[in-house]
């Protein structure tokens, strides 16, 4: 396994129930700013191997990343995260301001 994704497998995997990371906040994380994408591809090939929360990974701008809101994996997304406590706004999207982990901040989190 290359560094990048060893270390982005690690960030997911430690995401706390509750919270969210984005994209592109993985792979910053993980050394490399701009592989949002290698973060997508990380997921769909690794999640199920690996056992990642690949539900607490969403877009910059706090929604899910599904092509159209009928998707049935958009749906259990979102079903994982709200039996998690994570609320969704009117507008379909999260409060990263509120949700957001952040690993280089101490691990111990407060509740929300």
């Amino acid at each position: 396994m290359l560094p990048f994704t060893e270390k982005a497998v690690q960030i997911i995997k430690n995401i706390p129930a509750g919270y969210v990371m984005t994209y592109g906040q993985v792979a910053k994380a993980a050394g490399s700013p701009r592989g949002a994408r290698q973060v997508v591809r990380i997921l769909h090939s690794m999640s199920e191997k690996h056992h990642l929360p690949w539900h607490r990974i969403i877009n910059a701008q706090g929604g899910i990343s599904t092509p159209n809101d009928r998707d049935e994996k958009g749906h259990l997304q979102r079903d994982l995260l709200e039996a998690e406590g994570v609320e969704f706004g009117l507008d379909g999207k999260v409060d990263l301001s509120k949700y957001r982990w952040d690993p280089t901040i101490d691990p111990i989190i407060s509740e929300h």
